[in-house]
């Protein structure tokens, strides 16, 4: 039986990747697997091709993108690209994963628009933009002037919630993982 698709996308510093790690470890019944995105940087560290990302040149980036084979990409800086493959999707989905996207909002509302039905699209919000500005501070790991371009984008993001199938406020972590957990597995069902 093909896994379903579960969309999750929410301004930098909402907790995303804190709640999906948390669905991952703790809800194994779920068969969440990522999505394997394609990029054309180099792999750092020990990223291998073909588990973290696919790793493709700028060249061949260009040539899957004039062929329709991604459901979503971007162009982040000049020949940096990330996207998703439509049959990297497809092929996890008839493992019987359930295939999790980590995406940006305007990704994901593509990889909504694709699948319709078959794909769950949630939202995590932060409580406010004070309390995003609070979180982006307190991480320490970003200049001044990059939390102050973070919470503009936040902003601007925060205006695509309404697309979204459902929106999860993570203004308590343990609340909104249950939430999000409660709503996926209705989902899955």
């Amino acid at each position: 039986m093909n896994g379903k698709l579960i969309i999750i996308s929410a301004p930098s510093g909402s907790g995303k990747s804190t709640i999906i790690n948390w669905l991952m470890t703790e809800h194994p019944e779920l068969r969440l697997a990522f999505s394997i995105s394609c990029t054309s940087r180099a792999p750092r560290g020990t990223e291998q091709n073909g588990v973290e990302y696919f790793f493709l040149s700028p060249e061949e980036f260009r040539k899957k993108i004039d062929n329709g084979e991604f459901l979503e990409y971007e162009e982040v800086y000049e020949g940096r690209f990330y996207g998703t493959l439509k049959s990297q999707v497809e092929a996890q989905s008839a493992q019987g994963q359930n295939v999790v996207f980590d995406v940006d909002v305007k990704g994901g509302c593509a990889i909504k628009k694709f699948y319709g039905d078959r794909a769950l699209s949630l939202f995590i919000q932060p409580p406010s933009i004070e309390e995003l500005r609070h979180r982006l501070e307190s991480r320490a790991t970003d200049a001044p002037e990059v939390i102050d371009q973070r919470i503009a984008r936040a902003e601007y993001e925060l205006t695509f919630a309404p697309q979204f199938d459902r929106t999860v406020v993570n203004d308590q972590l343990e609340v909104a993982c249950q939430e999000a957990y409660e709503i996926i597995s209705e989902f899955l069902e």
